[in-house]
């Protein structure tokens, strides 16, 4: 049985003692119901990873003993994805599978046909989620790496994201490209940036707005994926033909 991974802030392994308090330290001792002497990881979300040791355990606090520490480094080429907002739940959806494949940045986008909105408090609550959302999934797929959520971005944010890119792909049905077949970058600064648009598709404002930024529009397959589902799919071809898997 594989040890369980816990998370702490960046910074949080330099010493050979680590603490696990509040929310993190309250699952470690109620509901994964550690006791002394048992294997844990604890990663910081930034490429560092301890292996330790259950020292003691309390209500709601769990002190770890750090045994060694590896730092991993972040793979290459980076990989973002750039998620139009869908509706429902389904956004959450779309961060747990993408973090789970390994997805290294996720933005998340007000695309023009967007359903859902998100304004004033609701986005701030909204973000949350999500980089919640990722924390949670990177634990559960024993990361060491979190993926970066940014702040909602317009067409004209994701337009410069896809400017500085090694290689910008949009997700379109009526691509002739397939992005199995696309050239990859030979140069991997810059990674490479995946724009998956709404349920009701990319405007063609917005897909002109990408073509003149350099960006490639790409078909998947035969099939239309819902938006919740097309970024983890295409990250699993990128993953593979980057041989990251």
């Amino acid at each position: 049985m594989t040890a369980p991974v816990f998370l702490t802030e960046p910074g949080g392994l330099a010493h050979d003692t680590v603490v696990l308090s509040g929310p993190e330290g309250r699952h470690a001792a109620t509901v994964r119901r550690l006791v002394a002497g048992e294997a844990v990881h604890v990663v910081d979300g930034a490429g560092t990873r301890a292996r330790c040791v259950v020292g003691a355990v309390g209500k709601d606090r769990v002190t770890l003993e750090v045994r060694d520490r590896v730092h991993e480094p972040s793979p290459t080429p980076r990989i973002t994805v750039v998620q139009a907002l869908p509706k429902g739940d389904r956004g959450e959806l779309a961060v747990e599978v993408m973090t789970e494949a390994g997805v290294d940045a996720i933005v998340p986008w007000a695309a023009q046909r967007c359903v859902t909105r998100w304004k004033a408090e609701r986005a701030e609550k909204s973000l949350n989620k999500w980089r919640a959302t990722a924390r949670e999934a990177a634990k559960q797929a024993r990361r060491s790496w979190v993926p970066e959520v940014a702040g909602l971005a317009s067409t004209r944010d994701v337009v410069a994201l896809l400017s500085s890119a090694a290689l910008g792909v949009v997700l379109h049905e009526e691509a002739e490209e397939r992005l199995a077949a696309l050239a990859l970058p030979t140069d991997p600064a810059g990674g490479i940036v995946v724009v998956v648009g709404p349920e009701g598709g990319i405007s063609d404002p917005e897909l002109a707005a990408f073509t003149q930024a350099g960006a490639v529009p790409a078909l998947l397959g035969r099939t239309v994926l819902r938006t919740s589902t097309a970024g983890v799919a295409a990250l699993a071809v990128l993953q593979a033909r980057c041989g990251r898997w």
